[in-house]
């Protein structure tokens, strides 16, 4: 074989191999869907500061229906949506939680800086050759943080990979004002019961012209054991009636996130966060949907 003819077939294979690896990488992802069983887990392990006080750790748990949202050759959008008892009155709640996107070879990145400020980056291609892209999403569908890494399928295992700057978790954002950024070590893994996300995270005090200050470490872990769909049905049927809602929200953050320039996102306006703006609307509320995520976005030029 001369080596044009080498250089050909090493090309197919190469080429074959990718799109095998990618084929793996799409089932893990969508091995994520059902109903799950959740448990949410999180302990503060070490601070170098001298009179930092532990805080409690933290545990809930719940049932959560994630099922894909969107779907394109090179995007999954997995949406999650919780089902929750509230102070144990016997009457389940829906909470339209957290979406992941994953996004193949992408190159397009907002990452949190601090203090609801994410900037645009622009990365090399080839520094992105067979990844995936974490886009993680609040509950309002506003970014919250993006991380970029391999699957891994090796020795009967599947899991991905990232660290990514984010703001503070809803379990701490209206109670600690010591730190201003979570720089989170994400962890996905499947198992033949589900899946776990597994965290090491520190929790860090940003401030311009200074060097970032770790107040304290922190491990998480999230249990996602799978049960039968069933016991999901009114996660279903809430989705089914307001998926249309969540796309136009989806669609309106998607029109400013496409003009690939940093983003301040307000907290809230006079007091009312969007989360909960959004979540008053019905299912036809397409206009009022897009003009409650515009009050909130500030897009730098």
């Amino acid at each position: 074989m001369n080596s044009k003819n080498l250089f050909s077939a090493l090309a197919v294979g190469a080429a074959l191999f990718a799109q095998a690896q990618s084929q793996q990488d799409v089932k893990a992802i969508k091995a994520m869907t059902g109903c799950y069983d959740v448990s949410f887990n999180f302990a503060e392990t070490f601070s170098s500061q001298k009179d930092y006080e532990k805080k409690k750790n933290y545990r809930s748990g719940a049932l959560e229906w994630i099922t894909v949202a969107e779907e394109s050759p090179k995007k999954i959008e997995l949406q999650h949506i919780l089902i929750v008892n509230p102070q144990g009155s016997g009457k389940d709640a829906i909470v339209k939680h957290w979406r992941q996107d994953w996004l193949y070879e992408n190159t397009d990145l907002h990452t949190f800086d601090k203090d609801s400020h994410w900037k645009f980056t622009k990365l090399d291609p080839a520094s992105v050759k067979g990844q995936w892209t974490q886009v993680v999403y609040q509950v309002d569908d506003a970014p919250r943080y993006s991380g970029n890494g391999t699957w891994i399928h090796v020795d009967g295992r599947n899991y991905w990979e990232s660290t990514a700057d984010a703001p503070l978790p809803r379990r701490e954002y209206t109670t600690r004002k010591d730190y201003n950024v979570m720089l989170r070590g994400n962890h996905h893994e499947i198992y033949d019961w589900g899946w776990i996300h597994d965290q090491d995270n520190k929790k860090i005090l940003r401030k311009d012209g200074a060097k970032d200050e770790t107040i304290v470490e922190e491990k998480g872990r999230e249990y996602y054991t799978k049960v039968e769909d069933g016991k999901c049905i009114i996660a279903q049927n809430y989705w089914n009636e307001y998926a249309p809602l969540w796309k136009t929200v989806r669609q309106t953050w998607d029109e400013e996130l496409a003009r690939n320039k940093d983003l301040n996102v307000q907290p809230n306006v006079e007091d009312i966060y969007l989360y909960k703006d959004l979540m008053e609307l019905s299912p036809k509320q397409n206009k009022e949907a897009k003009e409650l995520v515009k009050k909130y976005i500030v897009t730098k030029n």
